[in-house]
């Protein structure tokens, strides 16, 4: 198993990795990825944690979802260069709620699989039986050591951010305690928290912890993943549709292809490697696999066949002969009398979500990129009317690759 997840890139770092190897191999182990309820999605950057649990449940071993139910009350300083917005019980367990549908896209809590909530255990913790018991086993010379500390020194760290290490150290105890939990896995910014937490469990308990850490992946040409023109890409279907998913992977740069099929899919290594190999045009296939693969986890097959037939559609050689199926593709429904009095380039590129403002729209078109009935518009006085339609509707390109249609209303 370990080595199969570092074949698959799911490594960065672990304690004692030959000792976690050799338990991977010989024992079902109890291992947990936590997720701080921040928003009511996850989004694409759970993906790698929510893929490695699933990857260790189908390996038979027993998997726990931990929900920061409290934990996400103090907000982890990793990563972050400013304190994050305090949330509250009723918004915390609304986020919760939205997000449980697509953790069980990817985990099965019909056996033995656990979903907790570390409210459970640190909503009604006693702060003095907790610093006496839990914190004198930290350092806050070691704690401010860390990256994650030193980065938050230099703009300000609150003591409540502070105790976030100590917080989710004491979670790995309590499921330790609870359900045997011997690996907590997560990003490698994580690795401070995670490794803290192992640390007080072979204090307190006198057990074997481990920690295992998961890359922060980038793309080859250096940009974050998941972002958008739109901004992050969700995973709740409301948020971002099956059509912007699949656009999104289908759209993955050639050097990133091999390795997003080995991470984000379930393919096997030989089959991901084989499609990997495809050169040049030949490897238009491959992105339409991952794009598929990735998007049906989410949407499920039937929805990724629309999205799918709706980029084969747009993208086809033969995309002027109406030859494929538009019906996918975003679209916004537009009054007569709106076509009639004529819409203005930039406010309809800004109302259909092409462009987050007017001066973005007139930014990309001094660029060149935006176009409609794939005709490039230059002029920014431009406006839309009956003229522009083509059966019923007119067809809005943004850059290469982002369409929108705007369909005559009844």
């Amino acid at each position: 198993m370990f080595e199969n997840l570092k074949e698959r890139g799911f490594f960065q770092q672990s304690t004692h990795p030959e000792e976690l190897s050799k338990r991977l191999k010989e024992d079902r182990i109890c291992c947990y990825v936590g997720f701080d309820p921040t928003a009511d999605s996850l989004h694409i950057g759970h993906l790698i944690p929510l893929m490695g649990l699933a990857h260790m449940q189908r390996a038979g071993h027993r998997i726990i979802a931990l929900m920061g139910g409290g934990t996400a009350m103090i907000g982890d300083p990793s990563g972050k260069t400013e304190m994050r917005k305090l949330l509250t019980e009723k918004q915390l367990q609304s986020n919760i709620e939205g997000m449980l549908p697509q953790l069980e896209r990817f985990l099965d809590f019909s056996g033995d699989a656990i979903l907790v909530n570390n409210t459970e255990w640190l909503r009604d913790l006693n702060y003095i039986d907790f610093l006496r018991d839990i914190g004198r086993h930290f350092s806050v010379n070691r704690m401010l050591s860390f990256e994650t500390y030193k980065i938050r020194l230099e703009s300000g760290l609150s003591f409540l951010e502070f105790n976030y290490q100590l917080l989710q150290a004491y979670d790995f105890l309590e499921l330790n305690r609870r359900y045997d939990c011997s690996l907590q896995m997560g990003g490698d910014d994580q690795w401070a928290n995670i490794i803290s937490g192992a640390d007080l469990i072979r204090r307190v308990e006198r057990k074997d912890a481990f920690g295992w850490t998961y890359p922060l992946l980038t793309t080859s040409s250096g940009k974050k993943m998941g972002k958008t023109e739109k901004g992050a890409l969700w995973l709740d279907p409301k948020r971002t549709s099956a059509y912007e998913y699949y656009q999104y992977w289908v759209n993955t740069e050639d050097d990133d292809v091999e390795k997003f099929l080995a991470l984000f899919t379930f393919l096997p290594m030989e089959e991901v490697r084989k499609l990997g190999k495809l050169q040049g045009a030949d490897m238009r296939e491959a992105k339409q696999r991952l794009a598929f693969e990735t998007t049906a986890l989410i949407h499920g097959k039937e929805n990724t066949l629309q999205a799918q037939q709706a980029a084969q559609a747009l993208f086809s050689v033969n995309f002027g002969e109406e030859n494929g199926d538009k019906s996918n593709v975003p679209s916004t429904t537009i009054a007569p009398d709106r076509f009639s009095a004529g819409l203005g380039i930039f406010d309809i590129f800004q109302e259909t979500g092409l462009c987050k403002s007017k001066g973005e729209a007139r930014r990309l078109q001094a660029q060149g990129g935006v176009y409609v009935n794939d005709k490039r518009i230059d002029d920014p006085d431009s406006c839309l009317g009956e003229a522009n339609l083509q059966n019923g509707e007119i067809l809005l390109r943004a850059g290469k690759k982002r369409y929108h249609r705007l369909i005559l209303g009844t």
